[in-house]
């Protein structure tokens, strides 16, 4: 028994309140090493004839990663409080963790033990129950549609014309979104992703010049407010991003500074390391990475304080936005997140809080600060298997597996799952032309746990670099999109409506598979059980079926045909399969 390797610690992913009667328990393991875990626990009070009273329960393997096995017991504690243990068997051996080491007998007294104090309503995940079932869309507003050619900027390019660089325009606005929207409902989009459309200098407006206002070239409050109305009327929420970390070179207050340097009264809100400022080559403040265009706020100062949040309830007080996605959100002080979601769930108790967080993110995500973070780990993942193939099915389900059991499972649940966004190359280039692999990444995307999201253009084929590339114009010229994948992304997001199974109320679990470029998970639902089979492989094959499946009868949720299935089942290249238990 590797001893060393078996992780526990009473709190994060580890242990949680579920609901307001369970609590998750959680323990890592070597990959491989140990045969059973059962859990010791009982309330720390319940004591009878000088003896603590305890029960025992089997926990569950969930998966695996490249290196652990991962367990889970539900708990439902009579009293809400815990105290806890595992007794741990390899086959050979057996020992009993707790949180003071190992034992070879069960310890009598409950000061030996992991502590859970009390399941307290306040430190449940509240996370926002409309997001498990929401299929989001990205846009870049100055790229999606040119609604009003009035508001457009001096100097904007014809759409579409040449290449996207980091200076041109095209003219994209608000009222070129809401002309768009029975498209997006058609796909069947319940959720836009805005990225900023507050006024800024730049086309990608993260360089906020008043966070108070609409930019002229979209449009104006009014036009917003028309497009809230427009998109709730059709069942589509709304996120913006908000750019917290940082301002623009011509904010009010950062100008201030420039003008008046060290006798401004803004010189604290934001990190200037001297007098007189100096821009080139490299600026003598913070910033977003080294421009000196994107000077970093200072957000412990009070007024930063005060005026963000200000910002923060202005626009869902006043149009009833329904979540926030928070740029850099890793470079902001934690005080400051905690504050902010006070803020705005004071208003809206189910706004969805985003945080754009690229690596592990579990310190922000304890239910005080954000809801869940943009899902990279699972687009580096995907992208890896299935565009670059750097990697074979079975290092996609270790990677995927590691994410998954690094958080809670109600933050799992609201996940930010893409494929590509405003920061990376497009899924089509990524995988070199070939859209049948496209297909593949899609019917992934939707049928994972998380909330999807789909970014602009993406679903019928549009290819591009990374930035400026991926920024191009939306074609809606029917001619010039990939009907053919419109239709598979349109019919996979349908299923995932349909069967809940293939959304979150199903639990994922991974097949063991035969074969490197074969990739097989189930979503176990409380009723049925929708089996995933992916052949990723350039050539037709014949795919071993998990054996607990042969026999079944299951609908194929494609093609709508019911079927027995047999030990093997024939699949062309770059297919896939969805079947439903009956």
């Amino acid at each position: 028994m590797f001893k060393e390797a078996i992780m526990h610690r009473p709190k994060d992913q580890f242990v949680y309140a579920f609901d307001e009667k369970t609590v998750h328990i959680r323990l890592s393991t070597k990959r491989d090493d140990i045969e059973q875990v059962n859990l010791i626990y009982g309330d720390p009070y319940l004591w009878e004839n000088g003896q603590w009273q305890t029960e025992k329960m089997p926990m569950k393997k969930l998966g695996h990663d490249a290196l652990f096995d991962y367990w889970q017991v539900e708990v439902n504690p009579p009293f809400r409080r815990l105290r806890y243990g595992f007794e741990i068997s390899d086959g050979e051996e057996k020992a009993i963790y707790t949180e003071k080491g190992f034992y070879k007998e069960i310890p009598r007294h409950t000061q030996y033990y992991f502590c859970f104090p009390f399941l307290n309503e306040a430190d449940l995940y509240k996370v926002p129950e409309w997001v498990k079932n929401t299929v989001w869309y990205q846009i870049f507003p100055e790229r999606f549609e040119n609604g009003d050619p009035n508001n457009d900027p001096e100097g904007t390019m014809p759409w579409g014309q040449g290449q996207p660089t980091p200076s041109v325009m095209y003219g994209g606005d608000l009222e070129g979104i809401i002309r768009r929207l029975d498209y997006l409902s058609d796909l069947g989009i319940t959720g836009i992703y805005l990225t900023p459309i507050f006024h800024a200098k730049s086309n990608h407006k993260y360089d906020t010049i008043d966070y108070l206002k609409i930019d002229p070239q979209f449009g104006d409050e009014r036009t917003f407010r028309r497009l809230i109305t427009a998109c709730h009327q059709r069942g589509i929420r709304v996120m913006l991003d908000a750019v917290f970390n940082h301002s623009g070179f011509y904010f009010g207050p950062f100008q201030d500074v420039v003008k008046y340097g060290e006798k401004s009264r803004y010189k604290d809100w934001f990190h200037i390391h001297e007098f007189p400022l100096k821009f080139e080559p490299q600026p003598n403040y913070d910033t977003f990475a080294f421009t000196p265009f994107m000077p970093k706020l200072n957000t412990a100062n009070p007024e930063v304080k005060a005026y963000l949040l200000y910002v923060a309830r202005y626009w869902v007080e006043n149009y009833d936005i329904d979540g926030w996605r928070l740029d850099v959100a890793n470079e902001v002080d934690h005080a400051f997140w905690r504050e902010f979601r006070k803020t705005v769930r004071a208003i809206k108790p189910d706004l969805y809080i985003l945080g754009e967080v690229w690596h592990d993110a579990m310190p922000w995500l304890g239910g005080d600060q954000f809801d869940a973070v943009m899902n990279y780990p699972f687009t580096t993942a995907a992208l890896d298997f299935l565009a670059y193939e750097n990697i074979d099915a079975q290092d996609f389900q270790k990677q995927w597996s590691k994410v998954m059991y690094s958080y809670p499972q109600p933050v799992v649940e609201v996940a930010f799952n893409l494929l590509g966004s405003h920061d990376t190359e497009r899924v089509l280039t990524a995988c070199q032309g070939d859209a049948e692999r496209v297909r593949l990444l899609f019917a992934m995307l939707l049928s994972f746990p998380g909330t999807p999201c789909i970014y602009y253009g993406d679903e019928i084929g549009m290819e591009g670099g990374n930035d400026p590339g991926c920024r191009a114009c939306m074609k809606w010229e029917r001619e010039e999109q990939n009907q053919n994948l419109f239709m598979t992304v349109k019919k996979l997001i349908n299923l995932r409506k349909i069967h809940p199974e293939l959304a979150n109320e199903g639990t994922l679990m991974f097949m063991d598979s035969s074969h490197p470029d074969v990739l097989i998970y189930a979503r176990r639902g409380n009723v049925s059980t929708v089996l995933c089979i992916l052949n990723c492989s350039r050539k037709p094959m014949e795919v071993t079926v998990p054996q607990e499946f042969v026999g079944q009868s299951v609908q194929d949720l494609w093609n709508e045909q019911r079927l027995v299935l047999s030990s093997c089942i024939k699949m062309d290249a770059n297919s896939f399969r969805i079947l439903k238990t009956m």
